[in-house]
Parts: structure tokens; sequence; C-alpha cells
């Protein structure tokens, strides 16, 4: 008869144990997919996928001839953002989460459909070369790359090594020929945005 009471005493507190757990498990889990939901991030799942950065950069400019072009308001709310990402691409010092938040308000500024569109497009490395090439810019080489990058910029990288400048972006997820690739993007989304300011 104990032994009978002690099984029942048991069961009853694993399945109190149980229930609890599940309880504080499942919104934590719904949470989650909220949140894997919501679109607040670019997808680099795919194959060939360009960076987060690079996917905002060329999907900025890609924004201008589309349907959805940036308002002067987004423009002039995003343009101080993307000097501070060159900053910190020039100066080689920022630390990684620094430059994730200024990407994180940069994709913020976006409305839901345009950031929608960006994902759409799925930007990949073919992307950016074709938009490199129909720029002039030469993209056989670290070296060359980094020669289309300069474009006015004091040190554009040319102090540094070819070996210093593919470690430099492999820090940042990328490779010296797209790390180049993403000065120019750069600038030339600076531009782009300040024209929009400026009329």
């Amino acid at each position: 008869m104990k032994r009978w009471i002690l099984s029942i005493s048991l069961m009853t507190l694993a399945a109190l144990l149980l229930g609890a757990c599940g309880g504080a498990v499942g919104p934590k889990i719904s949470q989650i997919s909220a949140s894997a939901s919501s679109g607040t991030n670019l997808d680099i799942s795919y194959e060939n996928a360009l960076p987060v950065r690079n996917q905002l950069l060329l999907g900025t400019l890609r924004l201008d001839e589309s349907a959805q072009p940036l308002s002067a308001a987004q423009a002039a709310a995003l343009l101080p953002l993307w000097q501070g990402i060159r900053g910190t691409m020039n100066s080689g010092a920022a630390a990684q989460a620094e430059t994730d938040a200024l990407l994180k308000q940069i994709e913020a500024g976006l409305s839901a459909e345009q950031r929608a569109a960006i994902r759409g497009w799925k930007l990949t490395q073919v992307d950016l070369q074709e938009w490199a090439r129909s720029r002039g810019i030469t993209t056989a080489s670290g070296n060359a790359a980094g020669s289309g990058m300069g474009s006015g910029e004091p040190g554009g990288g040319q102090a540094l090594s070819a070996e210093a400048r593919a470690t430099r972006q492999a820090e940042r997820g990328g490779s010296a020929e797209s790390g180049g690739l993403s000065k120019a993007l750069v600038d030339a989304v600076i531009n782009l945005l300040e024209s929009k300011t400026a009329n």
C-alpha cells in the first residue's frame, strides 16, 4: 500500500514539474518565433549571399530605380548612419558591435516594403560584380579593388599590405576584393543620399 501511494505521489510530482517546465518554455519559444518572423534581419543563408552591409548598400541603390525609392526624410535620417559606417571602414578600429548597431538602425530606417524588396532580390557576389563593372571598377585583384575604393578618401587602404587587407576583411566577414567594392558602394550610397537631401 505504501509503495502504491509513493508511486502515485511521484507520478503526480513528475506531472506538476513537467507542466511547470512547459509553461516556462512556451513563451520563450513563441518569442523566438515572433522575432524570426518579424523581418528585422536580411537573409544571408542562400548561396553566395552578400553580407547584410552590402545587401543594404546595393539594395538601397536598387531601390532608387524601383517603385519604392527612399524619401528625402529617409535619406536625411540614413545619411549620418552610412557616414558612420564609412568612418568605421576607414579606421578599421571599430568594434563589430558598433557596426552591427549602425546596420540595424539603417535597416530600421527602411519601410517594410523596402526591406521586403531587398530580401526578394537575394543579392549575391555576382550582383556586386555586375554593379562594379557597370561603373568601371576593376575587381580582378585585391589591389585593383583597392584602387577603386580610394575615391578621395585619405588612406583608402593603400598603407596596408595585401595580406593585412585580406585579414581585415576576413575579420569583417568579407574578402579583400569585396571590401574594396564595399567602400565604393558606401560612397555611391552616400552620394545618392546627399543628392536626395539637397533637393
